[in-house]
């Protein structure tokens, strides 16, 4: 079968993503085997080393891999990609050699010291610009602020001061190594001494046990941390000379621009950065930077300091797969449709760059807007039903759906049928642009279902102001995480509320959304294993899957927070994001805590035991099941019809079955408040 593989591959000359997946899955699996390792070194010689650059995800998550043969070909495979196409491996090692799991790092680095022979210049600046792009990500002020936040929490609420002291302590080590830029002088100025004290008291009580000593602790902390407090919505831009003085001298690098790199084509090249920074209005504060590249062009990224982007690294993958079956498909050709991709490039297990997509707002945002212009309450559908009854999430079902269609009397659910009108400066741009919008979302709708993707919340769909297409942003929540969680899980497919319904035509989802859907899922059965191959190396990467094997972690803990702060990805021009979710926040900061705690056993447990585990199993199972129409298999979820009783339903009957669940009220009652099912 590899070598099979490898034989379609060297023959195909686009499109093999689907193969090389489908070959690294077998390798690695198998990779013990001396027939195949002798397969696969053969297989080398076979195909063009340009191959392996669109599955470098995979292949960097298993340089750790347990099997000795398999880690010895990726070793070699990797040391002739840096010879061929070293801008292309540059970043993603940098990153690896930021692992906290030992052995990663000690192969990272081993990799990029042999790099570092016939690429010295151009190693050193990745490391340079990937170290101060991190520093840039989260200033000392935002770690302080959130270590205390995460202390506070284990010493008061969970009453653990040990998980507290190792919360703090390498924040102290920190602060004791000294600060480097201007930003962090001044941050030890005014915050080292009563930090170094309150470091004191708890050594105090490591010796005496003395709870007086924790108190006197805590009093410095909580007086540091309500000056951090009071600082930090004043953070509105951050300048390099403070921030970052190496990042602002550094020009004319050898370094390709994130995302940019293409075999065939120029490589484009960090000119300089731009001096200035914006703090994105959201409660984790990304930055907006840019870089001038050596062909003269300015590139826009948004600077994430708080999550781990390996996930929707892979998720772009995906997107870019989908589009190539859209293309390639004689029906779905002919509407154009697509998903819109972007650059995901990690910079650390925390941290990454992603691609700015201008001129785009967030539902939250158009609905804000449209509203306050209007003098108009925000939260008018959720002031009316808290006003009927306070502890609605108490109640039982049958009286939340009459409460929740109750309050949706409140107010009309045309906002965004209105923006798109008096956005458009005729009607036939208002024609194409509400086309637009309809087909992008359905495209998005069948394949959002497919991959499991959750927590669709206003601030996560957005929208074009020049063409109206749908682009979706955060992908934490995939494989229906977010259905098996235990506080608010989700039961809808995907969203499809009111306020996108009266967006669309006047017969609603009886139209291009219906119809496009239907093309959508019937094009994906059509190339089901091409779509499985993606997806299970996408749920056995060891990277990634962990967010898979505790149930009770379903909101991923390293994302998760963002239901805490209606999380804008800030894809945007900056719109100010409101919180609306005041009662997720609890769980989902706990949840966003115990994943940080276990993030490193996690994974080094998943790279070292790579078995087929239950969970992933099922997702797999539950995958196919969707492509073949088999995802409604109880008897109750089905009519009298013939197809129905044979438990596979035809893509009509899924995609009614489909659109049902996502509209019912019933269901969309059950939504925690942030999630906004009024709208």
């Amino acid at each position: 079968a590899i070598r099979g593989f490898f034989k379609s591959i060297a023959l195909s000359s686009v499109h093999s993503l689907q193969d090389a997946l489908r070959l690294l899955t077998l390798w690695f699996r198998h990779g013990n085997s001396r027939d195949v390792e002798a397969v696969v070194i053969e297989g080398f010689s076979m195909i063009s080393i340009d191959t392996w650059l669109q599955v470098m995800p995979q292949i960097i998550a298993r340089v750790q891999s347990p099997i000795a043969q398999v880690r010895r070909l990726i070793n070699e495979l990797l040391l002739n990609i840096g010879r061929v196409h070293p801008q292309a491996l540059v970043y993603p090692l940098t990153v690896t050699a930021k692992s906290d799991i030992n052995s990663r790092y000690s192969i990272a680095n081993e990799m990029l010291q042999k790099l570092r022979l016939s690429n010295d210049k151009l190693v050193e600046q990745a490391e340079l610009v990937s170290h101060e792009l991190i520093r840039v990500s989260i200033i000392w002020h935002e770690m302080w602020y959130e270590a205390m936040e995460d202390a506070s929490r284990f010493f008061f609420s969970e009453h653990n001061p040990e998980a507290m002291f190792e919360r703090l302590k390498p924040m102290h080590d920190l602060l004791r190594k000294g600060p480097e830029t201007m930003r962090e002088i001044s941050f030890a100025q005014t915050f080292a001494r009563d930090l170094q004290e309150a470091e004191e008291w708890c050594n105090k009580y490591k010796r005496t046990k003395q709870a007086e000593c924790l108190n006197q602790a805590w009093d410095l902390y909580c007086y540091v941390f309500r000056r951090i407090t009071k600082f930090l919505p004043h953070l509105k831009t951050l300048d390099l000379q403070y921030v970052s003085p190496k990042l602002l001298a550094a020009r004319d690098l050898e370094l390709a621009v994130p995302g940019t790199y293409r075999a065939s084509e120029p490589i484009i090249k960090i000119a300089s950065f731009v001096s200035t920074l914006q703090v994105m209005v959201s409660k984790q504060r990304p930055r907006r930077c840019s870089m001038h590249g050596s062909d003269g062009e300015e590139y826009t990224f948004l600077l994430k300091g708080h999550e781990d982007l390996r996930q929707d690294e892979r998720v772009m993958q995906l997107f870019s797969l989908v589009n190539t079956l859209i293309s390639s498909n004689r029906e779905t050709s002919k509407t154009h449709l697509s998903i819109q991709t972007y650059a995901v490039i990690p910079l650390s297990p925390n941290s990454g760059l992603i691609g700015w997509v201008p001129d785009h707002d967030t539902l939250h945002a158009l609905i804000t807007n449209y509203r306050q212009s209007r003098k108009m309450e925000l939260k008018l559908e959720q002031r009316r039903l808290l006003a009927l009854y306070q502890h609605y999430d108490m109640l039982p079902l049958i009286n939340k759906i009459e409460l929740f269609d109750y309050s949706l009397e409140a107010s009309a659910g045309d906002e965004l049928n209105k923006v798109l009108w008096f956005k458009s400066r005729n009607s036939e741009v208002w024609l194409e642009r509400r086309t637009n919008f309809t087909r992008s979302l359905a495209v998005m709708s069948m394949v959002g279902y497919i991959m499991g993707l959750g927590d669709r919340h206003p601030s996560n769909l957005m929208f074009s102001r020049v063409t109206g297409k749908t682009v979706h942003i955060d992908f934490g929540d995939c494989f229906e995480v977010a259905m098996h969680r235990e506080k608010y899980p989700e039961k809808i497919p995907f969203r499809l509320t009111r306020v996108l319904v009266n967006a669309m035509e006047v017969s609603g989802i009886e139209g291009n959304f219906r119809l496009t859907c239907e093309s959508i899922m019937a094009m994906m059965r059509v190339h089901k294993e091409s779509l499985m191959a993606l997806l299970e190396a996408f749920v056995y990467d060891p990277l990634i899957n962990w967010r898979l094997l505790n149930k009770n972690a379903a909101p991923s803990p390293e994302k998760k927070n963002n239901k805490e702060e209606t999380k804008e990805k800030e894809l945007s021009d900056g719109d100010e994001i409101e919180e609306t979710d005041t009662e997720f926040s609890t769980e989902s900061k706990s949840i966003k805590i115990a994943g940080r705690r276990n993030l490193r056993e996690a994974e080094e447990a998943n790279i070292q035991n790579e078995v087929l585990n239950e969970k992933a199993i099922s997702v797999i199972t539950r995958i196919s099941n969707k492509l073949s129409g088999r995802d409604f298999l109880s008897g109750s979820d089905f009519s009298s019809g013939s197809d129905f009783s044979s438990g596979t339903l035809n893509v009509k009957q899924q995609v009614s079955k489909l659109i049902e669940q996502a509209t019912s009220h019933e269901n969309l009652c059950q939504a925690y408040i942030g999630w906004c099912p009024f709208w």
